[in-house]
């Protein structure tokens, strides 16, 4: 693989709107694209991980999941955005960044720009 990849869900205007901001605002190599138009096996993701959280594929072909996968893109972008990363990587903040991500993750249908289909099926259920 070239270059790394961070997958989000496409069918999430909540996510569609948080993967255009860093197409927009964060200098990355990296492919950003939602997980409904990736090639999933190319990239050893199953679809169930991918609706559960963002993804991260590095060229190298590591890995890593909701938070981690955030701080893997931004530790591979511009300067200031590889301190932010580096920053949600320090064990303190890592511990507070993981019940974060799932309370969005959880919540992301009521956020702005959220819609029903954003729900992730657990919420659904609610």
């Amino acid at each position: 693989m070239e270059r790394s990849t961070f997958v989000y869900d496409g069918d999430c205007a909540f996510c569609t709107r948080c993967a255009e901001f860093i197409e927009r605002r964060i200098p990355t190599r990296a492919r950003v694209l939602p997980w409904q138009f990736a090639d999933l096996d190319a990239l050893g993701l199953r679809e169930a991980e991918c609706e559960e959280a963002v993804q991260w594929v590095g060229a190298d072909g590591s890995r890593a999941a909701g938070p981690d996968a955030i701080a893997k893109l931004l530790g591979e972008s511009g300067f200031l955005w590889r301190v932010a990363g580096s920053a949600l990587r320090f064990p303190p903040a890592r511990a507070v960044a993981w019940p974060a991500y799932r309370w969005v993750a959880r919540n992301r249908h009521r956020l702005p720009g959220g819609t029903a289909a954003c729900a992730v099926p657990s919420a659904r259920r609610d």
